[in-house]
């Protein structure tokens, strides 16, 4: 039975809907309806959202295993896709109970998809939380969003680049080259970035490792903007604490993909004590643990939007849910969002199509 998981309109009552309010109005031929945080209202955490509309019609979202390993009703890379990023509906699991084991008992967390040469790529990470130096990176590809996935095994690890803890991979095209940034908490850790080859398959011949952030950062997510500059947005913080936990995005920017990424202060990223946030947990506590951001995508009308994970409290911060919220950027082209804490808008991400 397919799911469909969309708008809370109660601050007391989860209602899940399956229609998608997307009616054009009179004046500028957009949808003018609003939204409510979260968007998927149960475990979702550390999204990646992929713009799949030119192919498929859809947005699809994949985020970290939901459940435990081997129990009947865990999903361990669920799949989602949606028309307008506020009605999502859940339709796979990218792997299933046959999912990559080349390191044992490990985990499926914080995937990131891309489209590479007329494939599907999914970068994953094989996560264990009791010994996470050796937790690392694969790959996998597929003809559709959907899958199947066709593993290819490790990609990055602690044996072929030094770094342990290496989970949370993100891929980035350059126009001029093809990179990796990946990273987590700890020693010998932190956030990295090497380049791959043009399929992104593989890190190429002769590449070497560059530092990016700090080692208490991680869920690193690399934004090439129309300004020129690149924006590393890191997140920081207790991830998995639920009402206590006090995730939060910080952001960097350069002008070369392998930095330094710095404040406006100029304060550089590979700082402990890094301090630029942008999100944060909201006063009053309905969303705590903001952090771990998908792709900003960019609407019909040209605003930006981003989803990130939260707990949520009309819920009982059961599970990180799926927010998004608007970006905005200042005059000197930093990014921001309206009150550094989660929000619902008084309108949704507009469409055309």
């Amino acid at each position: 039975m397919k799911k469909i998981f969309g708008k809370t309109f109660s601050a007391t009552l989860l209602l899940i809907i399956s229609a998608c309010n997307n009616t054009p109005v009179d004046e500028d031929e957009f949808n003018n309806s609003k939204y409510y945080n979260p968007v998927i209202a149960h475990n979702c955490a550390d999204p990646s959202v992929i713009d799949d509309r030119d192919r498929t019609g859809y947005f699809y979202s994949y985020s970290t295993q939901n459940g435990t390993s081997g129990a009947s009703d865990c999903v361990y890379l669920p799949i989602y896709r949606s028309k307008d990023l506020v009605t999502w509906e859940y339709i796979a699991d990218a792997f299933g109970e046959d999912r990559p084991q080349w390191r044992e008992d490990s985990r499926m967390w914080a995937p990131d998809i891309n489209y590479i040469n007329g494939k599907y790529i999914l970068y994953y990470a094989a996560g264990l939380w009791d010994a996470p130096q050796w937790s690392a990176s694969g790959v996998a590809v597929s003809n559709s969003p959907t899958g199947p996935f066709e593993d290819q095994g490790m990609l990055i690890g602690y044996e072929n680049t030094g770094v342990k803890n290496s989970i949370d991979p993100n891929f980035i095209d350059t126009g001029e080259g093809k990179y990796l940034f990946w990273g987590s908490f700890g020693a010998n850790s932190g956030i990295w970035a090497i380049e791959l080859t043009n399929d992104g398959l593989a890190i190429k011949a002769g590449a070497k490792k560059t530092f990016i952030g700090a080692n208490n950062m991680e869920g690193v997510y690399i934004h090439k903007h129309s300004n020129g500059y690149y924006y590393a947005f890191t997140s920081k913080g207790l991830c998995c604490e639920g009402k206590e936990s006090t995730y939060h995005i910080v952001v960097a920017r350069s002008k070369n993909i392998l930095g330094p990424y710095v404040s406006p202060a100029g304060e550089p990223l590979t700082n402990e004590g890094y301090s630029y946030t942008i999100l944060q947990s909201s006063e009053d506590k309905l969303f705590t643990g903001t952090g771990h951001n998908a792709e900003i995508i960019t609407d019909d009308s040209g605003q930006d939007w981003m989803p990130y994970h939260a707990y949520w409290a009309e819920n009982g911060y059961n599970g990180r849910c799926m927010n998004i919220d608007k970006v905005f950027w200042d005059e000197n082209g930093w990014p921001y969002f309206k009150g550094k804490t989660s929000s619902s808008s008084d309108e949704s991400p507009k469409w055309t199509k």
